[in-house]
């Protein structure tokens, strides 16, 4: 090779240049001026002796043998050394000059050009000059003669050691491994190189140990990375030394080796245990995988790695982790626990039940007292099944006896739903589920059984021709053709497939009605299936596509009677028109709107019975159901049921023809139709002028204590036996007239103590009189009775809602209660009087035959006001009577 054989003429061999390979510096030197002091007159000696003072960093005195040997014979030798000593002393344009003259002592031989280029890059990168060295060897590298670009790559790697050297000794820790890393891809050589043999020259001028060369930047760039955090970066290049060494150096390296591998074992795990704690998956796992193929790693190690995957829901991965926790500790319940999870993950129950059993074996059989007490946190997989039958049994206790299985087309009983649902992965991922905290347990599993078992049910009106029980059990619905209503019925089952529920209800069709038990209890408890679903699909048969706001109300579904209640009840309502689609292609998620006991009034059924029926679930009411009794007995039992379970009177607000079930009750629905009335209220300064006004006779505040201790003693109103039980605040008529109007019907003026005169209209004659001319009647004006007048609220400082009253026998009663607490007794005697003397609630017209009192005319024709300025013992001089 033509460096090699240049580099004797650089360095003869000789001592001295022994000593020089071997860094004795001195005894090279001492060699060098003994051959000086014999031949005065060898330029080769002083120009060798200028590279020793070079080596030395003693610039001066190289400079001067150089400058002798070039002055004895100019050489090539002689302006290489002039060159370095010049870059030595920062020289830099003279130092680029003496390279440019040495040039010319190359013969134009490349390899000599090339060779001596790439020592002027290195004495500027001594120099400090590192981008033009860096040039310089980018350009010799494109240019190098016959493609050997050994040298240059050889260079690159020495100066990027170096760079990463400095680098790292100020702790830039990133750019020191960027250095390394760039030292080693330029490297080609490895630990089995000969280096000093082949660059001997660049080891004599320099000083370069370039035996050490590739195991020094994979060591540093590995210790780079560790210092910057690149774990994983870091442990590669810890395996790369180790492939790429042979068995002796290994064996030299084995401290090193030790060192790197336990060092970076703990920055790895306590890194591993950061990334896991901060949710960072992916870093956990890289860091425990890189300590496991780093050694051989702990159980711990394994556990730590399973866990982050679990987390990532790697269940393949974290179950061959569990698995290795296993081999290495089969005593262990924590492998188990962690297979336990990673196949309940894989939704491979069984196999996860098998391992949960198992763990629970390791628990109970622990020789440690510690470990055994772990086993009281889970629970075994017969006791969750136990808790999963309790909570399906609730779930389905509201819902329909069959539904329709929209995924399978199948109608079911109660026992094939449970069954769908024990064969269905829900059920087994539920077993399988550990369950420590038996809140979240309970939870857990109510979540599951209510999303499984939620169900959709049909609101519509009945065509001519329906699906019936009969049409479809046992049968595919999906397959059925050329069945009347089946078309309804599969799109029904379409809908509600695709907007995510399994379970479907139509009453056409799920109703054994041949069954008088299924029937009472359907009727009696469709309220509260339809409450208690999850969607209730309504079908607009008769509204079209192309249909325009207002087209629900003209809908025929809107005038039934049973589709009120299913209106009512259900708390989820989506609209659908005759085609399917949604109505108006309204897409939100509830198309429903609050309901009032109006709705009811304008709704029809084909069967008279079924008025009242349709509303039992409304009000709560369980009460037989006789098909063929008259629709006023259903209404009234209806009505009766209502009063007798809550004692509010506001079902007797009411206009129209009184019921032959009890004349204080309405014979028919529609007489609700009438909207309420509305009367003007006080207002809080009337109230208190009044209040004040009343507390200046102390005869008052006691009468007023005492009709507020007397009202409190009244019983609620009720129903017993078709009889109304109806506590009254009566007033004496004491005159009627007949009035005359334009109107054609027959009306009186009706004048009592205490109340402003009435306008009554009543189809029955009432006799005329006055106080001058008594008759022998017995005329009442009735005020019924509410209790809630009792409760008269305190209200909190500065707030500023009105407070609403639960009767909704007027609303405007609640509007008349002011912003003010009423903490004494005597206030709230006070404050019931006042109340007492508003025009709210309706009034009864009643006469007395023989003892008993009854009904004159409806309450909606005779609403009275109350006399300005009625004395309290007014209102006392009245009685409390009950309308039988």
């Amino acid at each position: 090779m033509a460096i090699r054989a240049y580099s004797v003429q650089i360095l003869a061999i000789t001592t001295a240049r022994n000593a020089c390979m071997d860094g004795d510096l001195s005894t090279a030197e001492e060699l060098l001026t003994q051959d000086i002091d014999t031949d005065p007159n060898n330029h080769t000696s002083y120009a060798h002796r200028s590279f020793i003072m070079a080596r030395k960093h003693d610039w001066d005195r190289a400079l001067q043998d150089a400058i002798k040997s070039i002055s004895i014979e100019p050489s090539l030798t002689g302006y290489i050394s002039k060159g370095i000593a010049l870059c030595g002393k920062d020289h830099i344009p003279d130092a680029r000059a003496a390279f440019d003259v040495a040039s010319m002592y190359t013969d134009q031989d490349s390899d000599m050009v090339h060779f001596l280029l790439l020592i002027k890059a290195i004495a500027l990168f001594n120099a400090d000059q590192h981008d033009e060295a860096n040039l310089l060897l980018k350009e010799l590298a494109t240019g190098c003669p016959n493609a050997d670009t050994r040298a240059c790559r050889i260079v690159q790697a020495y100066l990027h050691v170096q760079l990463g050297l400095k680098a790292f000794e100020d702790a830039r820790h990133d750019e020191a491994a960027d250095h390394f890393t760039v030292a080693v891809d330029c490297s080609t050589l490895s630990s089995k190189s000969h280096i000093h043999e082949i660059y001997e020259d660049l080891v004599m001028l320099f000083g370069w140990d370039l035996n050490s060369l590739w195991l020094t930047a994979h060591q540093k760039r590995w210790d780079a990375l560790l210092r910057a955090r690149k774990l994983p970066d870091a442990v590669r290049s810890y395996q790369y030394i180790m492939i790429s060494s042979d068995e002796n150096t290994k064996a030299e390296y084995l401290e090193w080796s030790n060192a790197f591998t336990e060092e970076y074992s703990a920055l790895c795990l306590t890194n591993g245990d950061t990334a896991f704690a901060a949710s960072d998956y992916d870093r956990a796992i890289a860091l425990y995988s890189a300590v496991i193929d780093l050694t051989f790693a702990s159980i711990a190690i394994f556990v730590k790695r399973s866990k982050a995957r679990l987390a990532k829901m790697l269940w393949t991965e974290a179950l061959l982790d569990a698995r290795k926790v296993i081999e290495l500790d089969p005593s262990s319940h924590v492998g188990y626990e962690l297979m336990h999870t990673a196949l309940r993950g894989a939704q491979r129950y069984n196999e996860a039940i098998e391992a949960f059993k198992i763990m629970l074996s390791k628990l109970d059989d622990s020789p440690e007292a510690q470990i055994r007490d772990l086993r009281q946190q889970y629970v075994s997989p017969s006791e969750a099944e136990d808790t999963i039958q309790r909570v399906i049994r609730i779930e389905l206790e509201y819902a329909p006896l069959r539904l329709l299985n929209t995924s399978t087309g199948l109608l079911c009983d109660r026992a094939a739903q449970i069954n769908a649902f024990k064969m269905g992965p829900e059920y087994n991922e539920l077993i399988s589920f550990p369950m420590k905290d038996s809140n979240l347990r309970a939870e857990r599993i109510k979540d599951v059984v209510a999303t499984y078992f939620r169900c959709v049910l049909l609101s519509h009106r009945w065509e001519e021709m329906e699906a019936l029980l009969h049409d479809i059990q046992d049968k595919d619905v999906r397959e059925l053709k050329g069945l009347a209503g089946i078309a309804k019925l599969q799109s029904f089952c379409n809908v509600a497939r695709d907007a995510g529920y399994r379970w479907a209800w139509m009453d056409t069709c799920c109703i054994d009605k041949k069954s008088n038990t299924e029937l009472q209890e359907s009727v009696n408890s469709m309220f509260v299936w339809y409450r208690h679903s999850a969607l209730t699909i309504v079908y607009l048969g008769d509204v079209p596509p192309s249909s325009q706001p207002g087209a629900l109300a003209r809908s025929a579904w809107n005038k039934r009677g049973w589709t009120f209640q299913e209106s009512v009840a259900s708390r989820v309502v989506i609209f659908y028109q005759k085609d399917w689609s949604l109505y108006l292609g309204d897409r939100s998620p509830n198309h429903k709107e609050s309901p009032r006991l109006q709705w009811a009034s304008s709704r029809v059924t084909t069967l008279q019975e079924d008025v009242a029926y349709s509303l039992f679930g409304i009000f709560g009411v369980h009460l037989p159901v006789i098909y063929g009794e008259k629709k006023q007995n259903v209404l009234g039992r209806l009505l009766q049921e209502i009063v007798a379970r809550s004692g509010d009177i506001a079902v007797l607000d009411w206009v129209g023809q009184p019921s032959e079930f009890n004349s204080c009750l309405p014979a028919y629905i529609t007489s609700y139709s009438t909207p309420p009335r509305t009367f003007p209220s006080l207002s809080e300064d009337q109230i208190q002028t009044i209040i004040s006004s009343l507390r200046k006779n102390p005869m008052v505040v006691d009468l007023a204590s005492e009709l507020y201790d007397r009202l409190d003693n009244t019983s609620v109103a009720r129903f017993t036996n078709c009889r109304l039980r109806l506590p009254c605040i009566t007033f004496r008529v004491t005159e009627v007239n007949l009035s005359y109007g334009t109107s054609q019907e027959t009306r009186y003026e009706v004048k009592a103590d205490g109340l402003d005169d009435l306008l009554i209209t009543t189809k029955e004659p009432i006799v005329q009189f006055s106080r001058t001319r008594p008759n022998q009647q017995t005329l009442m004006l009735v005020r019924p009775w509410d209790r809630f007048l009792l409760e008269l609220p305190d209200f909190a400082e500065n707030e500023e809602d009105y407070w609403t009253p639960p009767s909704p026998l007027d609303d405007s009663l609640s509007r008349s209660v002011v912003k003010q607490e009423v903490d004494d007794p005597e206030s709230r005697a006070l404050r019931l009087l006042v109340l007492l003397g508003q025009p709210f609630g309706a009034f009864l017209l009643v006469r007395q035959r023989g003892g008993e009192y009854k009904r004159v005319a409806s309450d909606r024709d005779i609403i009275a006001q109350v006399k300005d300025g009625v004395s309290v013992r007014d209102l006392m001089d009245v009685k409390t009577i009950e309308i039988l």
